[in-house]
């Protein structure tokens, strides 16, 4: 019973539904479908086809040309309201403590938050009328909004949703131009005049802060003074030449860590001056490996690339 969430990857396959298929481990032990077995088939299966409708809200949807995934095109549809929510307080972006995911169907249910802004604009009365909601629960709630606001720029973009838009590259582009103001005014020449931003990345960030939803959203958080600003890094090769432990270092990560998430010790490598690649070559300087790491760690042993712990990961990293 494997859902798949790639469009593309039904097609390709031929699946019909009540097929028997074949399942593998990929990535982040995220079960990915290898193929269809058709001899298995059921004389009444039926092909699966792609919706033409958004199931939540019932708009049109439209394929990105550029991958095989499926979008649904309304930006005011509530379950991408739900979604981007959720991803905007989670612990690799706005790390916001105590609004999980239970909070955060309490407060669009009720009509709390429509927008990003609404979080930073919540009252404790507010959120006493929430079912299961105490006076302790509430202020533990506010104070983790309002310590949200001390996160960097980086983690501000990473958690706007931005297509291509990462932890390496929220932080690229957040040491570059400094502000959302400065990334406002970015003509895409000039986002892809950056390292590592490609034209594809450029002008998914040039067309977020371009169009009225994008728009919106940056001017909404900064009227209730969201506005993080960061250094801006003008030589990137200078700054890896500093006192920082991992200047010029090519880091792999893989396996099951326990202590942080892997976006979080990605973007500890990143801040520390290192670059993350997804996979290890000659090249790599070390690969961090956590429980059950694969072949990724098998390809560093046979090349003879230094294996970390998290742990020695940890130490090496100063914290």
């Amino acid at each position: 019973n494997a859902t798949l969430h790639n469009v593309g990857q039904i097609k390709k396959l031929d699946l019909h539904i009540g097929d028997t298929v074949v399942v593998e481990r990929a990535g982040e032990v995220i079960p990915y479908v290898r193929q269809a077995v058709p001899e298995k088939r059921s004389r009444r299966a039926s092909p699966v086809e792609p919706p033409t409708q958004c199931p939540a809200c019932g708009s049109p949807v439209e394929k990105d040309a550029a991958t095989p995934y499926i979008y649904c095109l309304n930006p005011d549809c509530s379950a991408q309201l739900r979604e981007r929510v959720k991803w905007f307080c989670a612990r690799g972006q706005l790390d916001i403590e105590n609004v999980g995911e239970v909070m955060v169907d309490q407060l669009i249910d009720h009509g709390l938050v429509k927008t990003f802004a609404d979080l930073f604009r919540l009252t404790h009365q507010q959120l006493l009328g929430l079912e299961g909601i105490k006076d302790k629960s509430a202020k533990n709630v506010i104070d983790g909004i309002a310590d949200s606001r001390q996160r960097g720029l980086d983690r501000l973009l990473a958690g706007l949703g931005i297509h291509h838009v990462g932890t390496r590259v929220a932080h690229i582009l957040a040491t570059h131009f400094g502000s959302l103001d400065g990334l406002t005014s970015a003509t895409v020449e000039e986002l892809s005049s950056v390292n590592e931003i490609g034209p594809a990345i450029a002008q998914s960030v040039f067309d977020f802060f371009h169009n009225p939803a994008g728009r919106h959203v940056v001017t909404e958080l900064q009227s209730v003074g969201v506005n993080p600003t960061m250094e801006v890094v003008t030589d990137r090769g200078q700054a890896a030449d500093g006192s920082l432990p991992f200047a010029n270092q090519t880091i792999v990560v893989t396996g099951t860590l326990t202590q942080y998430t892997r976006p979080l010790i990605e973007e500890m490598i990143t801040r520390l001056g290192g670059r993350v690649s997804g996979s290890v070559s000659k090249k790599t300087s070390f690969l961090v490996a956590g429980a059950d790491a694969g072949s990724k760690l098998d390809k560093a042993r046979a090349l003879g690339v230094p294996v970390l712990s998290e742990v020695e990961f940890l130490a090496k990293a100063g914290v």
